[in-house]
């Protein structure tokens, strides 16, 4: 009789403390109704024209425009590893950012190269070949798409 009540202490404990567990899953006391999430999202609101309903329009977000590449130059894009190129008038080349060397991210571009500020690699413009080592490989092309003033990653 003695195990049965020390089985029912347990048993009651364990019960209660699994109840507690679901509760804290259930949000803030907020009822759930046809798998929707207790809560709102967290998102703030976006201006019309902008965020995953245009981004689903064109099919890619937006790198940069047009205008904000130089001829004869370029911009790095950290947060998309990715740099974008403008040899000629309208030519438009697209690289990754992270250097062939060790791996650390390209910096700038000036004077006709893509240049790694951790050991000195540049990486030429036009086809992301090495122009000086300690590199060995060129950067890897990525694909882009210019439409209009936008380029994108294709």
């Amino acid at each position: 009789m003695h195990d049965a009540t020390r089985r029912a202490v347990i048993l009651g404990a364990g019960g209660a403390g699994m109840a507690a567990v679901l509760a804290a899953c259930a949000g803030d006391g907020e009822p759930v109704a046809d798998g929707a999430p207790a809560t709102a999202p967290t998102a703030p609101p976006s201006a019309p024209g902008a965020g995953p309903a245009a981004e689903a329009d064109s099919g890619a977000k937006a790198l940069a425009r047009a205008g904000d590449i130089p001829e004869g130059g370029g911009k790095v894009f950290k947060d998309a590893k990715v740099v974008v190129t403008q040899p000629k008038a309208g030519e438009f080349k697209a690289f990754t950012s992270v250097c062939t060397h060790q791996g650390c991210d390209v910096a700038t571009v000036s004077g006709g190269t893509i240049n790694c500020p951790c050991h000195g690699s540049r990486f030429r413009i036009e086809d992301g070949s090495v122009a000086n080592g300690p590199a060995g490989k060129p950067l890897a092309e990525k694909a882009i798409k210019v439409d209009g003033d936008s380029i994108t990653l294709a």
